[in-house]
């Protein structure tokens, strides 16, 4: 069983949240707190497995909340924000602050798609009750005899995750030069980004597409983060741009992000019969097409398998396909789809493709 504890200053909106996940027969709802400050107090007598967090709340707001519960009591944090350019920056900072993935907080749909929001919020749940701690900062600090938790914690109530693969370690790159680094992601993608990104010189040799699945609002203010923070160039991608060398390009939300042969970006709608809208299969298809075996792509962190069909177009052109190991992930599922393919010519943590990146060329 999974515990979760709600938080949310809307009594609306947190009873609405509490029903839907009390109606997956896998999680338990624990517990609800209607600020910050509650929901620290909360989460160190509730030892929640996960715990849904809104940002905007009277006493103490949602980031600050997040910061609290990670240094004492460190756990899976899955924030709610609006759809605004605002509620963007907000989802970014919870990020940072220490928060695992973010859901726009969308009254609207829960009026009118009950079903699709049910769906959508059990699963990151579930995802997150699965996730690597580790990768999140919750190893050492949720050890038994560093918390020194306020009541003594059940038994172990999340589904145990199958037992893990022998660790696939793969030997350092050859070096050679590419016409793109395409990089692709989901949950977790945006602080591995930064993270892989920060550290590339100004003088990086390759252009960069940057698939993150993310909202439309979201995109722009990301893409803003990111220039501020790297030495390269970053910057949401606008129909008609060129490739170019130290220059990486955001797939805008919410539509497709695709190159042709002469190195022209094209940005189309986002066509409804596709789950990823930015889709990393779509990019990676069209790289493969257009630039044959002149590619390196990286599949992150992620759930689903979104990538493991465009690598398998960008392998069968020649290109070059690395996947982030699963130690360092925050979900272990792209990368893991692309590996278990057999697509993988390189299996590393974040750490590595950072420095790997950097020795292009």
């Amino acid at each position: 069983m999974i515990k979760v504890l709600v938080v949310d200053d809307s009594g609306f909106f947190r009873r609405r949240v509490a029903e839907i996940l009390g109606a997956d027969p896998q999680i338990q709802v624990v517990g609800t707190a209607t600020n910050g400050q509650e929901a620290v107090e909360q989460t160190l007598a509730l030892h929640p497995d996960v715990i849904t967090m809104d940002y905007e709340m009277p006493v103490m707001d949602g980031i600050t909340a997040v910061r609290q519960i990670m240094q004492r009591q460190p756990t899976p944090v899955l924030m709610f924000s609006s759809l605004t350019y605002e509620g963007a920056r907000v989802s970014l900072d919870a990020l940072d602050a220490g928060a695992a993935d973010y859901l726009p907080k969308n009254f609207e749909d829960i009026s009118r798609h009950p079903e699709k929001v049910r769906q959508l919020l059990c699963e990151r749940v579930h995802a997150l009750a699965r996730s690597n701690r580790r990768s999140l900062g919750l190893g050492a600090a949720a050890a038994p005899a560093a918390r020194q938790p306020l009541a003594p914690r059940a038994a172990a109530t999340v589904p145990a995750p199958a037992p893990a693969e022998p660790v696939r370690r793969s030997a350092a790159p050859r070096k050679r030069s590419y016409k793109l680094v395409a990089i692709g992601t989901s949950t977790g993608g945006p602080v591995a980004l930064q993270k892989i990104l920060t550290r590339l010189p100004a003088s990086f040799p390759a252009p960069i597409l940057l698939i993150q699945h993310m909202p439309g609002t979201f995109t722009t203010a990301f893409a803003e983060r990111l220039d501020k923070l790297c030495q390269i160039s970053v910057r949401e991608a606008v129909d008609g741009d060129m490739l170019r060398p130290g220059v990486a390009l955001l797939a805008p939300g919410g539509k497709q992000m695709m190159i042709d042969a002469r190195g022209t970006v094209r940005i189309l709608p986002g066509d409804e019969r596709l789950n990823y809208k930015p889709s990393v299969d779509v990019t990676f298809g069209s790289a493969a097409r257009a630039l044959q075996d002149k590619v390196l792509a990286i599949v992150l962190t992620g759930m689903g398998a979104d990538g493991r069909e465009g690598a398998r177009m960008l392998k069968q052109a020649g290109s070059t396909v690395w996947a982030q190991d699963e130690a360092s992930c925050v979900i272990y599922g792209m990368p893991m789809a692309v590996v278990k393919a057999n697509l993988a010519d390189g299996v590393y943590d974040l750490d590595e493709i950072a420095r790997y990146l950097t020795e292009l060329g």
